[in-house]
């Protein structure tokens, strides 16, 4: 595949972004992509290193002058979630990632892009390559698996980092500065449960639920948005209390931090019921499509005749199951008081899917306050505990609280203002990055996080605005120029 961005400035940042877009990197698989950066530390004889977690960081002297400046960490995370549409053949531990430019935008064909957080990760590089830039002694940090639960950035030792100063280079709205985040922990029901066999008299049906946006659970779960799980958890119990509907099988939603925009179930109804759920159904999923019909025109409800199965899940337990998913709390819960128009506290009811012993229901909770995790950990809680289930929440990872007084914020408010003629919005961000957990290891770095214009991330529409990344460059490079000494 040739280069498509040979057009787009900075060539230096695309080229990097071009290569990226060639190594397969979904969470967890960061092996190719971590040699590349290593590899590239090694070309041009920069310090370099992998800690125990997978991390690498790459150290840069200060050009000459610039010796006495403070030292500044560029961070940002090598994997990229891996996302496509129905019906797109793409293999993310192999294929490369086919990127189309659209007008003002940069896409992928029918999967993520990666600009989340390849831009980044390629800026970072730029600057490690570039001879021309002005800066202090300087670090990158590139994490591993951000996207799936952050354990690189949670393995970070303290010690390791020496700069004082960390631009986290994973926001997705130029001319915005982040200065906190919310925290996340990860939740998850399991039902048990035995099969038993097919009465005589019914028939098999295969309902799936697709067309939906999906998006960010953190960016995006304001947008009230559709989730698949809690449209076709609808139709099943529907199905059950009116016409004998029995469960085979589950599959939806995907990874924990997106929302989910698919789901496929598996089930069988009294053949003399068929006629009538199929009708009930299609009148539910018409009343659906109306409820989202701003958020999620595309919506597309299907049910088709499907080979029947020897069996099916114990309908006791399927009646927890559904009993529990209604309940369960989605989208946002509560909004911040401090910051306008922020989501303070938010659950994502991202996956629900069988394997033949268990039922699982997993959950990413968000909030930037401890007390509102608690509160939406105890109301979590008290579903399983009403389901008769079991619930397993793991550790989390920590908040960023925002520092309005900081110095390096002082900084790049005065440098953006003196670059492009205009403040810089101040915000906080109702996501999981990284900074919260990296400050937790060295409380004594001074953080910021910004980026260029990204829309529909952990989504296959994915994009990134180009004319955005030259600005995100342009800021970033003069920024650097003017970090102050201690």
């Amino acid at each position: 595949m040739s280069n498509i961005f040979l057009s787009l400035e900075p060539k230096i940042l695309w080229n990097h972004f071009y290569r990226l877009t060639q190594i397969p990197r979904p969470s967890g698989r960061e092996e190719a992509v971590r040699s590349y950066v290593a590899d590239f530390a090694r070309r041009f004889g920069l310090e370099r290193l992998v800690d125990e977690a997978g991390n690498v960081i790459v150290r840069k002297p200060a050009t000459v002058g610039m010796e006495a400046r403070q030292g500044v960490i560029l961070q940002a995370h090598l994997d990229m979630v891996p996302q496509k549409n129905a019906g797109t053949a793409h293999d993310f531990t192999k294929d490369p990632i086919a990127a189309v430019i659209d007008g003002e935008w940069v896409h992928a064909r029918g999967t993520t892009l990666g600009a989340d957080n390849g831009i980044g990760v390629a800026a970072a590089l730029a600057v490690l390559e570039s001879g021309d830039l002005r800066h202090g002694p300087l670090e990158a940090l590139f994490t591993v698996n951000e996207e799936a639960g952050m354990s690189g950035a949670l393995g970070l030792k303290p010690g390791l980092l020496r700069g004082n100063i960390l631009l986290n280079l994973d926001s997705e709205d130029e001319g915005e500065l982040f200065i906190g985040c919310a925290g996340g922990r990860e939740a998850t029901m399991r039902f048990s449960y035995s099969e038993t066999p097919v009465p005589s008299g019914y028939s098999g049906v295969e309902i799936r639920v697709s067309g939906l946006r999906g998006g960010h659970s953190g960016m995006d779960i304001n947008l009230g948005r559709g989730n698949a799980n809690k449209i076709m958890n609808r139709f099943l119990q529907m199905g059950r209390e009116r016409h004998g509907l029995l469960l085979e099988s589950i599959d939806g939603g995907s990874l924990r931090n997106a929302i989910p925009r698919e789901s496929a179930a598996l089930v069988v109804v009294p053949f003399a019921q068929k006629a009538a759920f199929l009708d009930e159904l299609q009148a539910l999923a018409s009343a659906i499509g109306i409820e989202l019909a701003e958020t999620d025109p595309e919506l597309r409800v299907e049910a088709a005749d499907a080979a029947l199965p020897a069996s099916v899940i114990d309908d006791a337990v399927a009646q927890r199951l559904f009993e529990a998913v209604a309940a369960s709390p989605n989208g946002v819960y509560r909004m911040s008081e401090a910051m306008a128009g922020l989501v303070e506290t938010s659950n994502n009811l991202a996956r629900v899917h069988s394997d033949g012993y268990t039922v699982s229901v997993e959950c990413l909770l968000r909030s930037a306050s401890e007390e509102g995790m608690q509160e939406l950990v105890d109301s979590v809680a008290r579903v399983a505990e009403r389901a008769g289930t079991e619930i397993v929440f793991e550790q989390g990872y920590p908040g960023w609280k925002p520092n309005p007084e900081s110095p390096i914020l002082k900084c790049m408010t005065e440098v953006y203002r003196n670059r492009f003629g205009k403040t810089p919005e101040i915000r906080a961000v109702h996501a999981g990055l990284e900074c919260g957990i990296i400050g937790a290891a060295y409380p004594q770095l001074d953080m910021i996080s910004f980026g260029p214009t990204i829309r529909h991330p952990h989504s296959p529409d994915e994009k990134v605005e180009w004319a955005s990344v030259q600005k995100f460059w342009e800021f970033l490079a003069s920024t650097l120029e003017e970090v102050p000494a201690p």
